[in-house]
C-alpha cells in the first residue's frame, strides 16, 4: 500500500492527519480510543483492527466525491 498526504491539522507535524491509499481507502492518524465506554459501544470488532479519534475539522480534508 502507498499512502499520500491529504491534509492535517497539526502545527507540529503529528496527530491528527489523514492520508489517501492507491486502494482507494483512507489512513487516519489520530488518537487510540482507549476509553472502555467507548470500546463497549462499537460493534462488529474484527481481530486487528483499531479505532483512532480524531477532530471534526479535519473531515475537510476528504475529497468530495462527484
Amino acid at each position: 500500500m502507498r499512502l499520500r498526504l491529504i491534509g492535517t491539522d497539526s502545527d507540529m507535524g503529528g496527530c491528527p492527519t489523514v492520508y489517501g491509499t492507491d486502494r482507494d481507502t483512507y489512513v487516519v492518524q489520530g488518537w487510540a480510543v482507549t476509553d472502555p465506554e467507548a470500546l463497549a459501544d462499537l460493534r462488529d470488532v474484527l481481530p486487528g483492527e483499531t479505532f483512532v479519534e480524531i477532530p471534526k475539522e479535519l473531515v475537510k480534508h476528504f475529497p468530495r466525491e462527484v
